[in-house]
């Protein structure tokens, strides 16, 4: 394995259906990593976000927030028994979210909260940021099929990426990779996989570096 040693905390971040968590669980397999998966499953009010967004915003937001803080907070502490970590989610994205749902009085007390938990959290040694077009999100979720994710729209997905993209232009808290995923199936396609698993690890990688893989048609 040619594992850039400065590279031992992984944190895969992307739009709903970017495939965070499938390249996470990739990356885990190759790695012999500890995995840190967002646990969506356990928010009680994600369903009802995606029916009613305004209604439950802060609900979702508040548990997600302590839900991942209490997840990162066990990353202070180092694993003796693994070299890796890899996390489908960055603990910073949280404010994505916060800034397109909430308002008001909920946003003012949420930024009381945000950078108290933030502060002394372990950093990722790399974000890799999966961009992808919206056509391709919507394929990948409808492909899925999650039960939580029914009433999704597009134009939420669309606000989602725009606001993602303003982020993660922006970001420069750690190196980032940003990665044209729309048309790489690094889930099952090996050779994709490698692709980017190398560009994760490359020696000469700057702070931000972009990876456009060669066009091909995803069935």
């Amino acid at each position: 394995m040619n594992e850039n040693s400065e590279v031992r905390y992984i944190a895969i971040e992307g739009v709903i259906g970017a495939g965070k968590t499938s390249l996470a669980r990739k990356l885990k397999e190759k790695l012999s990593a500890e995995l840190l998966l967002e646990q969506f499953e356990a928010n009680p009010f994600l369903e009802k976000f995606y029916s009613d967004r305004k209604r439950f915003a802060f609900q979702t937001q508040m548990f997600f927030l302590i839900n991942r803080f209490k997840q990162q907070e066990e990353l202070n502490q180092e694993n003796l028994f693994t070299d890796f970590i890899v996390c489908d989610y960055l603990f910073e994205k949280d404010r994505i979210f916060a800034y397109l749902n909430l308002s008001g009085e909920e946003l003012k007390l949420y930024e009381s909260i945000f950078p108290h938990l933030s502060r002394n959290l372990r950093k990722p040694d790399l974000v890799v940021y999966l961009q992808s077009s919206i056509d391709r999100l919507m394929y990948n979720i409808k492909k899925r099929s999650r039960k939580v994710e029914r009433n999704l729209t597009r134009s939420y997905i669309e606000e989602l990426s725009e606001a993602y993209n303003h982020f993660f232009f922006r970001y420069n808290s750690t190196p980032l990779l940003i990665v044209n995923s729309t048309e790489i199936d690094f889930v099952n396609s090996e050779k994709d996989f490698e692709e980017l698993y190398n560009q994760i690890f490359r020696e000469d990688r700057g702070v931000i570096e972009y990876f456009k893989p060669e066009s091909k048609r995803i069935e």
